[in-house]
């Protein structure tokens, strides 16, 4: 629900021990507030297409069982076949 309530800000990476991809998904965030913010809208635009692309495949991993959390285990609800 993390992934697809707050993707694109990364808090998801965060909340499974992903440090690097939270960072990395948090800072695209805050560069793309800023372009968005000056209307550099030739950058920004760009910006949110990747965020959003890359929060579309991993909340896809997430949903099909596919997505490993910091220490390496998948990443699967109740139940799931894996």
């Amino acid at each position: 629900m993390l992934s697809g309530i707050f993707g694109v800000i990364g808090i998801h990476h965060f909340y499974v021990e992903r440090w690097g991809m939270g960072i990395f998904d948090l800072g695209l965030f805050l560069i793309f507030a800023v372009y968005w913010l000056q209307q550099d809208y030739l950058i920004a635009i760009p910006l949110l297409i990747i965020d959003v692309v890359h929060t579309v495949i991993v909340t896809y991993l997430l949903l099909v069982g596919k997505y490993r959390d910091g220490s390496g285990k998948l990443i699967t609800y109740p139940g799931q076949k894996i």
